[in-house]
């Protein structure tokens, strides 16, 4: 354990918790909705610290980030519990969890710097479950990650307060957000959460010049209606611009959803169309469509990087396409 940042004592030796729009009101020797973060002597703990549930080598494309050095390798971690409850989590046997239902190993931030630089990762991702439940531990590991010339990747909800994803933007250079629906319904009803604290984060991130992608995953008959496709790539195209990269990726029945039926080639391919009636960087995932997972130019519609599963190869040079034009991402 190690004692938590964002927080403040309250009446009844309570402490809130002030790293997420919860604000969770936890009593003494209770955890917040994360399950991550403990109320011990009415100082707030962080109880996942230096305790990985989850460690890989992944492509970076499995995050996925398309435009942040395609081809290369990230050491993957992920820590237990997650501050959002969503009902179709394809993670939920690690992110329903606290870090105590596991029997893991302390890992020290120095060590998941090495082991990146050991399986010859040119970045290190904080994934799997939330990672920003976790942190002190992940803002430690991406200190020491940036002395080794290693970069940092989020991949999150999003459901984060302004003060410390402001922070931790010093210190991130990729980020992945997991934009469920432009619903705020369907986020408290779903998952919850509220909508706007995550748009909030998008525009805080970008306006912070982390490279910045966007998921939304499909689910049928929730999220998947042309016009709420239509108002998420509106609400991109002016609040983010144009050259932001959506990945519309496909669901599968999983936890409290495995009932539903996964989402249909057609309804992928009716996004795709949306989005790329307003955006340049349209992919779809989950799905195998080589074409829709490749990125094109805007300009000359050369296709520069293939994508066929992890087989990438990349044509970009120095940011650029052969015809001149300038390709918005992290390439070097």
């Amino acid at each position: 354990m190690k004692r938590g940042e964002f927080w403040k004592k309250i009446k009844g030796r309570k402490v809130q918790c002030q790293l997420c729009p919860h604000y969770c009101s936890i009593k003494e020797d209770d955890v917040g909705k994360c399950k991550a973060r403990q109320n011990i002597g009415w100082k707030l703990y962080a109880l996942n610290y230096d305790q990985p549930v989850s460690m890989n080598v992944d492509p970076i494309e499995k995050k996925p980030l398309f435009h942040f050095l395609p081809g290369s390798l990230s050491f993957s971690i992920g820590m237990a519990g997650c501050n959002l409850r969503c009902e179709h989590c394809q993670n939920f046997s690690i992110s329903q969890k606290g870090s105590e239902e596991f029997n893991m190993k302390k890992v020290k931030a120095a060590d998941i710097v090495r082991l990146a630089l050991e399986n010859n990762c040119k970045s290190i991702s904080y994934t799997y479950t939330e990672p920003l439940i976790s942190y002190e531990y992940i803002i430690e590991i991406m200190k020491l990650a940036k002395k080794k010339g290693l970069k940092n990747v989020i991949v999150s909800n999003g459901f984060v307060n302004p003060r410390p994803l402001k922070k931790i933007c010093t210190y991130t250079d990729g980020a992945n957000i997991d934009l469920k629906a432009m619903s705020d319904e369907f986020y408290r009803n779903i998952c919850g959460a509220r909508l706007n604290p995550v748009l909030e984060s998008l525009k805080t991130l970008r306006e912070n010049n982390v490279w910045l992608e966007i998921t939304n995953l499909l689910i049928p008959r929730l999220n998947d209606k042309p016009s709420q496709i239509k108002k998420l790539v509106d609400w991109v195209n002016i609040n983010l611009g144009k050259d932001v990269p959506v990945h519309f990726t496909a669901f599968y029945p999983r936890y409290k959803m495995d009932n539903r039926p996964p989402t249909s080639i057609a309804s992928l391919n009716q996004a795709y169309q949306i989005g790329r009636k307003k955006l340049r960087y349209v992919y779809t995932g989950n799905a195998r469509e080589i074409e829709k997972e490749s990125t094109y130019c805007p300009q000359c519609k050369s296709k520069l990087v293939l994508r066929e599963e992890y087989m990438i190869k990349n044509k970009i040079k120095k940011g650029k396409c052969s015809c001149g034009e300038e390709i918005p991402g992290v390439w070097e």
